[in-house]
């Protein structure tokens, strides 16, 4: 197979993104982490074989002209050179191999490569990965918390579709159906999806907006949108230290899940575009966890006997 280089598939690759609406700050970021390893490549293409970690200046200006057939263990060197050199987090390492990830599929499916190597790249542990979440119990004494009826609708609407802030506060009027008790949402990349919402938050909103049939739902400055940080900000006023809005979202995905056990709808009420980004809001709580031990393990429930009858035996 012909080679292939980095600064020639890194701009398709870009423009591959914007056609699935991807936003440019996100598109920017995948940019920097596929144009650091294709320096990284390179260096390594041209450099000594036992040579396998380089300097920041090195890093910085070597050219993007690497070919992009490379191995699972070059990739796997790649990473291991940054956190030599400097303290990056494991999200932030997830993030990255997501991103070479979805760059190699993407030469896969072009033909450009003939295997992945990024299924060779084992990803590393996050420690304490769990969110911490309220349960629902918690959430609607959090809601009936808050005296402020905007700010207390903000909450509820939070929990009732699992929104995101910035998903929340471009709601107008219009794109809700108080018949079919659905909310149009536009999301990350502007995809568009339909949230469901129940009958008691509608009858909410309804109060809420009198009259007004269009429109911001929230109205910040100026008659504008409300702003995230307006939202952030009723959070630190009301909430638990820890629980952000994007924590009661965590706790709409575990409830949901808790009591459906069906991941996929989770995925698509929260506009997730991978399911594993989903599977980390799901929880089996310690009630669960005893109830089902309590239920099925035999030494726990009792029924098989062993004890009376290895009691008969020492005897």
């Amino acid at each position: 197979m012909e080679s292939a280089l980095f600064s020639e598939w890194l701009d398709r690759f870009s423009n591959y993104l914007r056609m699935r609406n991807y936003s440019p700050r996100t598109i920017r970021k995948y940019e920097q982490t596929i144009q650091r390893f294709a320096r990284y490549a390179w260096l390594r293409q041209h450099s000594s074989p036992d040579l396998v970690n380089f300097d920041e200046e090195s890093l910085n200006t070597a050219p993007l002209d690497a070919d992009v057939n490379v191995s699972a263990a070059l990739i796997t060197d790649f990473f291991s050179s940054l956190s030599e050199g400097r303290d990056y987090k494991p999200k932030t390492f997830h993030r990255m191999i997501s991103t070479l990830s979805s760059f190699y599929r993407f030469l896969y499916a072009q033909g450009v490569v003939v295997a992945n190597p990024m299924l060779g790249v084992e990803r590393p542990r996050i420690k304490n990965q769990e969110l911490k979440y309220l349960k629902h119990s918690q959430v609607i004494r959090l809601i009936k918390s808050i005296p402020d009826e905007r700010d207390r609708l903000i909450v509820r609407l939070i929990y009732a579709t699992g929104v995101r802030v910035s998903e929340l506060c471009s709601i107008n009027i219009e794109d809700i159906d108080f018949e079919e008790q659905t909310i149009r949402v536009k999301g990350k990349g502007d995809k568009i999806r339909m949230v469901f919402i129940d009958a008691e938050t509608l009858d909410l909103i309804d109060q809420f907006i009198g009259n007004k049939i269009e429109g911001p739902l929230f109205v910040g400055q100026q008659g504008n949108h409300l702003s995230p940080r307006t939202v952030q900000h009723l959070f630190r006023k009301y909430a638990p230290p820890g629980i952000t809005p994007h924590k009661i979202r965590h706790s709409y995905a575990s409830e949901l899940y808790r009591r459906s056990k069906n991941l996929r709808v989770v995925q698509e009420n929260l506009g997730h575009s991978s399911i594993k980004t989903t599977e980390i809001y799901l929880h089996t709580d310690i009630e669960e966890r005893k109830r089902v031990y309590q239920q099925y393990f035999p030494l726990s429930n009792g029924k098989d006997g062993m004890l009376d009858r290895s009691d008969q035996e020492w005897r």
